[in-house]
């Protein structure tokens, strides 16, 4: 409605300034009542400072009816400034034939302020109203007194106070509860990350969760497995996956291959290029192809294959950690020789064929 009001306002400035237009055809001076003043924080008194809107009410305006408002960016009344300028509100709208609006209650009004104590008598408000036929007329308000107060000080008793310092107000629950749940949320993060860290940690080459040797752990978790009680056929999918585990955990930790995560191909394919005897490294492959065919193909081994599944298990193991010793102790023993002969002050002679 403030559009339409907007609109109104440059139909009458464009009726005004039509040549057929002059000064003898505003019909007449109407008195349309008291203008109001209202506080905009109300209250039983206006202190200096306060903003109060000044303005007219006008009922049942037609539509396509313009207005033309005094223009107060000159000076308005001394000791009073305008705030802010005119704003038409229409407060009601009756409408008429297809909803269309027919008439309409418009507010129009300033904003007004004092900043000196006294009693102003604010000048009365002309508008010129302009019908849709172009009949304008000069609609006279009443002007309102403006009466601005200071607060009374009491010079009797009046003592000068120093400012007063910030209130402290006791801390609430729900203002500490975001920072408690930002500190939980952190350190739920922090949990995670350090569960996270280990799990793969445990995962690399010389990483376990106990003290004790690969292949004690290793050989521990294998003879769990021994005994004629896993050969029956429901329970062999079991068994050969606790055995191929615990080979999976001793091959990340004695040959640094991931087999945690590899398939059977995988983890052989790893082992090529590591010094495991070719006999050692085919019974093992073996058994991982077997215990694959168990698990996924529903495969029931025989009696004796399963019989030989935690012997063979156990010799891949011992038999390639013996073989780390050996060659520990060779390095170790082939290192000191050179030097005992250096002291002894003889050479090495070559070996003849």
């Amino acid at each position: 409605m403030k559009i339409h009001i907007r609109l109104s306002l440059i139909l009458a400035a464009a009726v005004l300034a039509a040549p057929g237009l002059r000064a003898r055809d505003s019909l007449s001076v109407v008195n349309a009542g008291e203008a109001f003043l209202e506080q905009l924080q109300p209250r039983d008194s206006i202190l200096i400072a306060d903003q109060l809107k000044y303005g007219f009410e006008l009922d049942e305006v037609r539509a396509g009816t313009g207005i033309m408002l005094p223009d107060y960016s000159k000076g308005f009344c001394e000791g009073v400034e305008v705030v802010s300028p005119w704003v038409l509100d229409t407060v009601k709208v009756l409408e008429g034939k297809k909803k269309a609006p027919e008439l309409m209650n418009i507010r129009g009004s300033i904003t007004v302020t004092s900043f000196d104590e006294g009693e102003y008598s604010l000048p009365p408000i002309h508008i010129v109203r302009i019908s849709p036929e172009g009949r304008a007329d000069t609609l006279f308000f009443s002007p309102k007194v403006l009466e601005v107060k200071t607060m009374p000080v009491d010079t009797a008793t009046f003592e000068v106070h120093d400012i007063k310092g910030q209130i402290q107000y006791p801390v609430q629950f729900r203002e500490v509860l975001p920072w408690l749940g930002g500190v939980l949320l952190l350190v739920a993060v922090i949990i995670a990350a350090v569960l996270l860290t280990r799990r793969y940690l445990s995962g690399k080459p010389g990483a376990s969760g106990s003290r004790e040797p690969a292949h004690i752990t290793a050989l521990r978790k294998l003879d769990k497995f021994r005994g004629d009680a896993w050969w029956a056929p429901e329970k062999q999918k079991a068994f050969y996956s606790g055995v191929t585990d615990a080979l999976r955990e001793y091959i990340v930790s004695r040959f640094g291959v991931p087999a945690m995560e590899m398939t059977t191909k995988e983890i052989f394919d790893g082992l090529k290029d590591k010094d495991i005897r070719p006999d050692l490294y085919e019974e093992a492959r073996e058994l991982f192809e077997k215990a694959d065919y168990v698990k996924f193909a529903k495969y029931v081994a025989a009696q004796a294959e399963t019989a030989s599944a935690v012997p063979s298990a156990v010799k891949f193991v011992t038999m390639t950690y013996q073989e780390e010793l050996d060659t520990e102790s060779g390095e170790a023993a082939g290192g000191a020789a050179p030097q005992e002969q250096e002291k002894s002050g003889s050479k090495p002679q070559a070996k003849e064929e």
